[in-house]
């Protein structure tokens, strides 16, 4: 049995390599929802899971229940913010041993913002993970401002 989190999570190494707290837009009991500090499309997220287990299986069932909470709120936030086509969710956790999801917003057709151009590389197909669309510091923190009020 995994204990219960922390209410503020130590934030795992997957966490920290993904830009905690500086990247968080939403803390939650037994998740962090985060810019992906490399946009892959615009919006791209990391949702990582506090409990300290490296198997999707392991998570505890409170922390299952808060994730269905967390996508029903997630994925109208970016619908809200950017209109996406399609949304990926992607459990990789090659190189990132730590329970986790990139959730990668998809287009169809090249979006704007802040001045960029963001191009989804792997439409129609999967995301292309070889190549991102470039962002600063500065037009990342604009990214989460942008999604912040679109969180119900």
């Amino acid at each position: 049995m995994v204990s219960s989190p922390p209410d503020a999570p130590i934030f795992n190494p997957t966490m920290r390599k993904f830009g905690a707290p500086q990247t968080i837009i939403r803390q939650y009991q037994y998740w962090t929802v985060m810019l992906r500090p490399v946009q892959l499309t615009l919006g791209s997220l990391v949702l990582a899971a506090h409990e300290p287990v490296h198997e999707f299986s392991k998570l505890s069932q409170t922390s299952f229940v808060e994730l269905h909470k967390i996508t029903a709120q997630l994925e109208p936030a970016l619908a809200k913010a950017f209109n996406y086509d399609k949304l990926n969710y992607l459990m990789l956790m090659m190189v990132d041993p730590d329970v986790h999801f990139h959730v990668i917003p998809r287009y169809a057709k090249t979006r704007h913002f802040n001045g960029l151009e963001f191009i989804d590389f792997g439409w129609p197909g999967a995301p292309d993970l070889r190549q991102s669309n470039e962002t600063d510091a500065e037009t990342n923190q604009r990214i989460i401002d942008y999604i912040l009020p679109c969180w119900t």
